[in-house]
């Protein structure tokens, strides 16, 4: 968890949003496409996507679990001893869990995590508050996070295209500690 180098890209390899979407079913007024779209990130294993990792060779990596994103990126960084940037607009979502957001539908997890991490992340004041609330809402089956040299980038994304599984660019490991989240 902790190899991340300044320079590196930041990798994701599956959405985020999970929580939010099987909160708003535990309320009654999640869109069944919504849902299962999220039962079938859930149902994806990590498997195909550890193997490429494995493949190319990365400094670090986590996978995104109950922590949120925000919670196991700060373990890399810290256990690294650098700073991770997020790009929000890089940042992929189930559909429909942007909207549940804003319905402020949120797991409890996500305001415990909140507390935990908030005063290692330098958080975009324009982001709203329910978008920097879904950044630490816990992930179930989430994806894994990885840091990657930017010479095996490519490789890395062209083995995902392979196994026709998605992953992201989005962000870079930087010097310095903690996290921050751009808009």
């Amino acid at each position: 968890k902790g190899g991340g180098k300044p320079g590196d890209a930041l990798v994701l390899t599956k959405p985020l949003g999970v929580g939010v979407i099987t909160t708003a079913l535990k309320g009654g007024v999640a869109d069944p496409a919504h849902v299962a779209e999220a039962v079938a990130s859930m149902k994806h294993l990590n498997r195909d996507g550890a193997h490429a990792i494995g493949q190319v060779g990365v400094h670090a990596c986590t996978d995104v679990t109950g922590f949120s994103l925000l919670g196991h990126a700060y373990e890399m960084a810290q256990k690294g001893g650098v700073r991770l940037r997020f790009d929000f607009g890089k940042l992929p979502f189930v559909d429909g869990a942007v909207q549940y957001a804003d319905d402020n539908l949120f797991p409890g997890g996500s305001c415990r995590n909140e507390e935990a991490y908030e005063q290692y992340v330098d958080m975009s004041s324009s982001l709203s508050k329910e978008m920097q609330l879904l950044l630490f809402t816990p992930e179930t089956s989430g994806g894994l996070l990885a840091a990657v040299s930017p010479d095996k980038v490519d490789a890395l994304l062209a083995l995902f295209a392979e196994t026709e599984h998605s992953c992201w660019v989005v962000g870079e490991v930087m010097e310095g500690g903690g996290i921050e989240v751009v808009a």
